[in-house]
C-alpha cells in the first residue's frame, strides 16, 4: 500500500493572529516548520470574509512551497474572485469548497450534483491553467459521480461526520466509515484519486488512514490545537507516525 500524505492546513494559526490584529503567530512559518517536520504539503483556505487566512499569506505561502518544492493547496469557494485568485497564483491543487458566511467552519461538502453546471465551468479553467482541481464532498456516490462529471481530478471526501460520531461515542460512527470506504472505492473505480479531511484526530486518524484507496489527508484544526501544548513539530510527527501505523496494520 502506498504511503499517505500529509497536509497540514494552517488557517488556524491566522486565526490566532486576526484575534489580536497583530502580525503574530505568522502562518507562514507555521506552514514553514509543518514541512520541516514532515507534513508532505500545506493547505490554507482563503474565505470571502478573510476571517483567517489574508491574500498576502496566500502570496507568501505560494512562494514559499514552490521553494521547498511542495505543493499548496488551496481551498477555496467556487466563486469569480477566488478563481481569479487562483488563477493568478496557480497552486498545485485547488480543493473547492461550500462556504457560508454564517458558518464556523466547513460543515459538509460541496453539492457538485446540484451545483454541476456552475461548477464544471470553474474545473475547466482551473484544469487548463495547471492546477491539480479536488471537490471537497460527503460520501455520497452520486457526489462522486458528479464530481468526475464536473472535470476533477480528485475527491476529498468529509470525514467531519464520522470523527463527531466517534468523539460522541455514537453507534452510527461505523457506518459513517463504511460510507467513507465506499466512497473512496467508487472514487478509485472512477479513476479519481481519493483525499479526506476535517475533524480528524489521533483517535479517528487510524481507520480513515486504513482505507487503502486515500492517497492524501488534509488536517488542520486539531494539530494547530495539540501544538498548543507539545508544540507544532511533535504534533505532525506523532499524527504522521499514526498515520503509517494504520497503513503498515493494512498491508499486513
Amino acid at each position: 500500500m502506498s504511503k499517505l500524505r500529509l497536509g497540514v492546513n494552517i488557517d488556524h494559526v491566522a486565526t490566532v493572529r486576526n484575534a489580536r490584529g497583530e502580525g503574530y503567530p505568522d502562518p507562514v512559518r507555521a506552514a514553514e516548520m509543518a514541512l520541516a517536520a514532515g507534513a508532505d504539503g500545506i493547505t490554507a483556505h482563503l474565505r470571502e470574509d478573510r476571517r483567517h487566512i489574508s491574500d498576502a499569506d496566500i502570496d507568501s505561502l505560494a512562494v514559499i512551497c514552490r521553494r521547498r518544492g511542495r505543493p499548496l493547496n488551496l481551498e477555496m469557494a467556487v466563486t469569480p474572485e477566488m478563481e481569479a485568485i487562483a488563477l493568478a497564483h496557480r497552486p498545485h491543487a485547488a480543493c473547492l469548497v461550500p462556504e457560508r458566511r454564517e458558518e464556523v467552519t466547513t460543515e459538509g461538502g460541496l453539492d457538485v450534483v446540484k451545483g454541476h453546471n456552475s461548477i464544471a465551468p470553474v474545473v475547466q479553467k482551473l484544469v487548463d491553467a495547471g492546477i491539480r482541481v479536488s471537490c471537497f464532498i460527503d460520501a455520497d456516490l452520486a457526489q462522486v459521480a458528479a464530481s468526475k462529471s464536473a472535470g476533477a481530478q480528485v475527491v476529498e471526501l468529509h470525514t467531519g461526520a464520522y470523527c463527531q460520531a466517534v468523539r460522541e461515542r455514537r453507534p452510527e460512527a461505523d457506518h459513517l466509515l463504511d460510507g467513507l470506504r465506499r466512497a473512496a472505492a467508487e472514487a478509485h473505480r472512477l479513476g479519481l484519486e481519493v483525499h479526506a479531511g476535517h475533524g480528524i484526530d489521533y483517535e479517528t486518524v487510524g481507520p480513515v488512514a486504513a482505507i487503502p484507496e486515500l492517497m492524501e489527508l488534509n488536517i488542520g484544526h486539531f494539530l494547530i490545537g495539540e501544538a498548543i501544548f507539545i508544540g507544532l513539530g511533535p504534533a505532525i510527527q506523532r499524527m504522521r507516525a499514526l498515520m503509517d501505523e494504520a497503513r503498515s496494520v493494512r498491508a499486513a
